[in-house]
């Protein structure tokens, strides 16, 4: 059985988890800016048909922000399973209700 949560307790998670999904929103902004940004770079000094050093870049940042993005939204149903299938519960009784 699991135990009741506070008021408080509850509006600490959400709390954690808007600004969790904040912070990846930010992150995200800031990869498409500055990655055109490369690529602009790239595109008017090297020219299209040249070397794109800029998949660097966008490949390990990229990589990050997946790992943002979980954090930010999959993380509880990915890891606790319990959480996961409480909220399955919760689901099945709000239709059956």
């Amino acid at each position: 059985m699991s135990k009741k949560m506070s008021d408080d307790e509850i509006r600490e998670i959400a709390t954690k988890r808007v600004r969790a999904r904040r912070g990846f929103y930010w992150n995200l902004t800031a990869y498409v800016v500055i990655n055109l940004f490369l690529i602009g770079i790239w595109y008017f000094t090297s020219g299209p048909h040249s070397y794109f050093w800029p998949g660097w870049v966008l490949g390990g940042w990229g990589i990050g922000v997946i790992f943002n993005a979980i954090a930010a939204f999959g993380k509880e149903d990915m890891w606790s399973e319990r959480e996961a299938v409480d909220k399955e519960v919760e689901k099945i009784k709000r239709r059956n209700a």
